[in-house]
């Protein structure tokens, strides 16, 4: 059962949505992994007595953590050691840990299994929407940083290489900023504030692809708030109000608000100019 390389960002994301299910359920046992080759690979354990779940593989279609995995939906064993509706590959590594209530929720990404999660208690519990909703969430909330990051993988790696100071071509600074744009629609839905914070990382690492470097030298700091940067990202491609209210699920009224606010802070009489300064400085990519 030997463990899989990978990631160290994926690594992280799996450890904090590990410790989120941990503290969100209560159960005492959770732990987790990513699809690698084909198998999920167990890299984080919160809670374990024993080392019995370490460097778990699970193979599709395998256990429950497999039926899960195949079949994109979650699955329980209230007693695991009797369950006659799975296999019993790994009865090692979970009866070896004194498991008895095994839960698993698959993590999906644009229709494909990309990890699964899993909750355990070492005696019989029932397992109702109380306990089983938080664990969606979390599951939900791994899919969509999974997703984000995947879409920006994806267009740096359509970008021209070369030198560190060649600049971007039109066409890919258009693709950063649409990157960025949905990248401020996903992060604005997201309760988790932990969560938040990663995706501004991705967000930085956009708009630092595009030479951005901080405010701009004689110019003096501005600051604008999570929703005037939503708004005005949007704006920047040129959507209308109307359209801005729709994608961050706003009314017109306050998208208004927020774009005026922005605009005072960048000291621009119109949209287009505040969109401008804020590229200029290094708020927008």
């Amino acid at each position: 059962m030997g463990a899989a390389t990978v990631p160290i960002e994926q690594a992280d994301l799996v450890s904090h949505a590990i410790g989120e299910l941990a503290r969100r359920t209560r159960f005492p046992v959770a732990f987790g992994g990513l699809e690698r080759d084909g198998a999920i690979h167990v890299t984080a354990i919160h809670g374990a007595r024993t080392r019995s779940i370490e460097g778990l593989v699970v193979q599709e279609n395998r256990g429950l953590g497999g039926r899960a995995f195949a079949e994109k939906r979650p699955r329980l064993a209230l007693d695991y050691r009797t369950s006659r509706t799975i296999t019993h590959d790994y009865d090692r590594a979970i009866l070896g840990e004194g498991i008895s209530t095994l839960f698993a929720v698959p993590v999906i990404v644009t229709g494909t299994t990309r990890g699964v999660l899993y909750c355990g208690s070492w005696t019989q519990a029932p397992v109702g929407d109380v306990v089983a909703e938080p664990a969606f969430r979390v599951a939900r909330d791994l899919a969509t940083e999974l997703r984000v990051r995947d879409e920006v993988d994806r267009r740096i790696a359509m970008m021209p290489t070369g030198s560190p100071d060649r600049a971007l071509s039109p066409a890919a600074q258009e693709e950063v900023r649409e990157s960025y744009a949905e990248l401020r629609s996903v992060a604005a839905a997201i309760e988790d504030e932990s969560l938040r914070v990663r995706l501004e990382q991705i967000e930085r690492r956009l708009a630092a692809l595009t030479g951005a470097r901080g405010t701009a030298e004689g110019s003096p700091e501005v600051r604008l708030s999570p929703r005037e940067l939503d708004v005005l990202a949007c704006a920047a491609l040129g959507a209308t109000n109307s359209e801005i209210a729709q994608q961050l699920d706003l009314k017109e009224t306050t998208v208004k608000s927020y774009l005026a606010a922005a605009m005072s802070k960048l000291d621009a009489s119109t949209r287009h100019a505040a969109v401008a300064r804020a590229r200029r400085i290094g708020i927008l990519p």
